[in-house]
């Protein structure tokens, strides 16, 4: 069985509060986007076993995949093991939420080779025990997260966006962006109104990322790389999640292919020109 891992942007994220567990409430929008992992999955007889070539990742319980694995087939016991590659697409620690993904998947492929079992909903808990992000990647397409991400609100009249994303070829560690973060402990419930989206200008108009001013800081270029895709057309720039990846959102693909053609290898950075992610697993 082959299934893809697809990427998310952040349109949207506002860090609400921290909160008494050390954890931070959020409301962000989270799209899928073109750009993906793939994982191929292999019945054996008992186990599990995970190859992740090329890539330099674990290949046990330090990586998400095997855990998620681990995770759902104890609990289903079902009469084989499995072997796991995972063909990595996605950047690591880069903001685009590759790893959740690829979790997000493993659950989903392995309850469909055990009959569907567990609902969507037993789903989800489970994911959360793994990754904050990885509720949103068992669901469907666009979704608004709240709290640490367990809450999710389907966007369902998002236009299909075109994007350039940018990554600058070095890790950020999502925890060093939040310590950075200058907020104060509260139990004050936090009322907050989500932007409307109905066209890509209106995506264009309400990107904002509480994250980004941080994560500048700490390394300038993220602020050099949203210069540029703005010089060379972009509607919006902004750095996904904790960073460090910038994408730049273009009213259409044909601008989005100009704009790739005009970078051309001028800059340090890996470029992938991606489109909203709409193809099943």
């Amino acid at each position: 069985m082959r299934r893809l891992a697809p990427a998310k942007v952040n349109l949207h994220l506002k860090v609400l509060r921290r909160r008494e567990d050390g954890y931070h409430d959020l409301a962000t929008l989270m799209h899928r986007v073109s750009l993906c992992d793939e994982l191929i999955f292999e019945k054996t007889s008992r186990g599990v076993s995970l190859r992740c070539p090329g890539s330099g990742l674990p290949e046990d319980e330090g990586n998400l995949v095997f855990r998620a694995a681990k995770k759902i087939l104890d609990l289903l016991d079902p009469p084989f093991g499995l072997h796991i590659t995972l063909v990595k697409k996605i950047p690591t620690a880069a903001g685009l939420g590759g790893g959740s993904s690829d979790a997000a998947t493993t659950l989903l492929a392995v309850n469909e080779m055990t009959g569907n079992r567990l609902p969507q909903a037993r789903l989800m808990k489970m994911g959360a025990q793994l990754g904050a992000d990885v509720p949103f990647f068992i669901g469907r397409g666009t979704a608004w997260a709240f709290g640490i991400g367990d809450r999710l609100e389907p966007l369902s009249d998002l236009p299909k966006l075109s994007f350039l994303l940018v990554n600058p070829r070095f890790e950020l560690p999502t925890p060093l962006v939040y310590k950075g973060l200058n907020l104060a402990l509260t139990n004050v419930p936090i009322h907050y109104s989500i932007p409307r989206f109905s066209t890509v200008q209106d995506v264009a108009a309400g990107l904002h990322n509480d994250l980004e001013a941080v994560s500048i800081r700490l390394h300038p270029v993220i602020g050099e790389i949203k210069d540029v895709l703005l010089h060379h057309g972009a509607l919006g720039a902004l750095m996904s999640g904790s960073g460090p990846t910038v994408f730049g959102l273009f009213a259409d693909e044909e601008a989005a292919i100009e704009a790739e053609r005009s970078l051309g290898g001028r800059y340090p950075w890996d470029v992938f020109r991606v489109s909203s992610y709409t193809e099943g697993r």
